[in-house]
């Protein structure tokens, strides 16, 4: 069974990324399983915090999620063209202490999709990604793009994915992350 992990990068209750995801569970093969996570309980990462409480439970949590998958998958959006705070804020805090960066996300196969009511979709958003992920010795999967854009078109009033065209090229982004993840598990064992 592959494992993945997917984050979506948003709060809002109706987040376009949040269904995105709920729509890659469509899409996924049977042997695969896609566990989808909201930063909801993370709190701003704080130095003092971390040195005087500790790793707040919700974000061990999450570190011990991602290191026990087989993949990590990101609905990222979009805001100002770069990556949303509260996401960027999760990953701060994912990769502290810093020694535990390569239990948490080393040679990890890491996909980005994204959906925005622009028309870029979350082109710049997914691409102001790759120096963080690379930090982190990520292995992200660049075989396709998924950038789902004027996402209030895209999806129905109770979050589903109803447009083909945008549907078809999640079908194709996921098939070919699947089948990287693949690679990458047995290149491990």
């Amino acid at each position: 069974m592959i494992r993945i992990t997917g984050i979506s990068g948003s709060l809002r209750k109706g987040s376009f990324n949040t269904a995105l995801l709920r729509a890659v569970t469509q899409i996924l093969p049977s042997d695969c399983n896609l566990e989808v996570v909201r930063l909801n309980e993370i709190p701003l990462y704080n130095a003092d915090v971390e040195a005087s409480e500790g790793i707040p439970v919700p974000v061990q949590n999450l570190k011990d999620m991602i290191a026990n998958c087989d993949a990590l998958l990101l609905a990222t959006p979009e805001y100002n063209s770069s990556i949303p705070g509260v996401f960027k804020n999760g990953i701060d805090w994912l990769s502290r202490p810093t020694e535990d960066i390569a239990r948490i996300f080393r040679n990890k196969p890491v996909g980005i999709i994204g959906a925005s009511t622009g028309s870029f979709g979350t082109m710049l958003s997914q691409v102001a990604w790759l120096p963080v992920l690379r930090a982190l010795g990520t292995r992200v999967w660049f075989g396709r793009t998924c950038y789902i854009s004027n996402a209030e078109t895209v999806f129905d009033e109770s979050g589903q994915l109803v447009d083909k065209g945008a549907f078809g090229r999640l079908e194709a982004y996921i098939s070919g992350f699947v089948e990287f993840t693949r690679q990458v598990t047995q290149e491990r064992e």
